[in-house]
């Protein structure tokens, strides 16, 4: 049995003890983890220097840098994201429905955990912490293959986390790093459907590809963010700007972060310059089509890959359309189904783009970099699902459960 079966072993006989600890011992475990991490900051924030080093003399970008980095007070985000987690309700045992049969049956559904969930993901360190606790709290061990930009932040923070289970009396093994980073070790943790449930892969384009193509587990997509924000004809240019501003430029290397922007051939004119010193002013790039670099000649031509692109940078697209119908339809072939938004005051312009946008999240007159499980109210995120079964969207506690039918009978046979 070679090294990833065996962390498959491992894995599924902790998920089994776990699926059954109640509540109040989960929540315990919780708090020890969080107490944990603020008592070991400085080891773990060590370790992240040295990734950091790292990264740069590697030549990583700095947006992607921000994503690796921690210091105190991501940290204490970390630990108060599990505190948020130990808070909420426990989906666990939930029963859905019961309903009484002619034969005297009675048939109920109920929540239970996945079992053994298997997270593929880039960069971010919180992530670990994220995915620990969410699938903690419903029951679920879970596996956890990182990239090699943060390994050494990996390892301190799953070490810590593995501190406080022991604290609480819990096996270490309801979370489990892979700590080699070797492509093969990804290979075969696609292929360990004997033992995993679920796949979670969170990164680039072509990792999820990469884990949608190969794994033989079944695969929830949570996917890149080329996000939109179209500019009606009817916008307030103040708000469109304040929203653009801040979906581009708050933070460049997440998801929700707008990389795509399609303004109204009836605005365009007054506005795109507008739009232009505001962005330039914050060193962004404005890659337009031919009817936007006319209009603003800073603009730098855009590529049909641009439309497609998540930059993770300081560029964004642009395009201008004749109508509402033109920019659903082009938002609907480049985007990647994560958050798009319109900005208008008119009523039905905001739900026709509602109804016909293909999106896990839509908004109208508000910000992209609002599609986030604490935002939106569930707590830490496991990541945003793109796809359509079984979870859409934010992905917090209940996405991380399936169900059963429990049936209760007093000795009835089928006839």
């Amino acid at each position: 049995m070679d090294y990833i079966q065996k962390i498959g072993v491992r894995a599924k006989k902790a998920s089994g003890k776990l699926a059954l600890m109640l509540q109040e011992d989960k929540n315990n475990a919780l708090r020890a983890c969080a107490k944990a991490l603020m008592n070991n900051q400085d080891e773990i924030l060590a370790a992240n220097k040295e990734d950091v080093i790292r990264s740069r003399e590697n030549g990583v970008k700095e947006s992607l840098i921000d994503r690796l980095m921690l210091n105190h007070e991501r940290i204490k985000a970390m630990a108060d994201g599990l505190l948020e987690i130990l808070n909420l309700p426990d989906p666990i045992g939930e029963v859905l429905s019961m309903q009484l049969r002619p034969n005297g049956l009675v048939v109920g559904e109920k929540r239970v955990p996945l079992g053994v969930i298997g997270i593929i993901y880039e960069s971010r360190p919180n992530v670990t912490v994220d995915a620990f606790g969410l699938c903690f709290k419903t029951g679920n061990a879970v596996i956890l293959r990182g990239g090699s930009d943060a390994i050494k932040s990996n390892i301190a923070i799953v070490n810590t986390l593995h501190q406080g289970l022991r604290e609480a009396n819990v096996s270490e093994d309801v979370v489990i790093l892979i700590e080699d980073t070797s492509r093969e070790t990804v290979n075969k943790l696609m292929r360990l459907d004997d033992y995993i449930d679920i796949l979670i892969p969170r990164g680039g384009a072509g990792l999820i590809r990469s884990v949608k193509e190969n794994s033989t587990v079944p695969v929830i997509e949570t996917g890149t963010g080329n996000c939109h924000i179209y500019v009606d004809e009817f916008a307030d240019f103040k708000m469109a700007l304040d929203i653009i501003d801040n979906a581009k430029t708050q933070r460049l290397g997440v998801c929700n972060t707008c990389e795509s922007l399609v303004i109204h051939e009836k605005i365009s004119e007054e506005f795109i310059p507008l739009l232009y010193e505001k962005l330039s002013n914050k060193g962004i790039e404005i890659r337009a089509d031919e009817r936007g670099c006319s209009i603003s000649p800073g603009c730098v031509p855009a590529t049909e890959e641009d439309y497609y692109a998540e930059y993770l940078d300081k560029i964004i697209s642009l395009k201008v359309v004749d109508s509402i119908d033109e920019a659903i339809s082009h938002i609907n072939r480049y985007n990647t189904k994560h958050s798009d938004a319109i900005i208008t005051n008119d009523y039905a312009s905001a739900m026709r783009f509602h109804n016909e946008i293909d999106a896990a999240a839509v908004y109208i007159n508000a910000s992209t970099r609002f599609t986030d499980g604490n935002e939106f109210g569930f707590g830490a995120e496991i990541g945003i699902s793109t796809q359509k079964l079984h979870a859409r969207g934010p992905m917090g506690l209940k996405a991380l459960t399936t169900t059963k039918f429990i049936i209760f009978g007093n000795g009835q046979i089928r006839k």
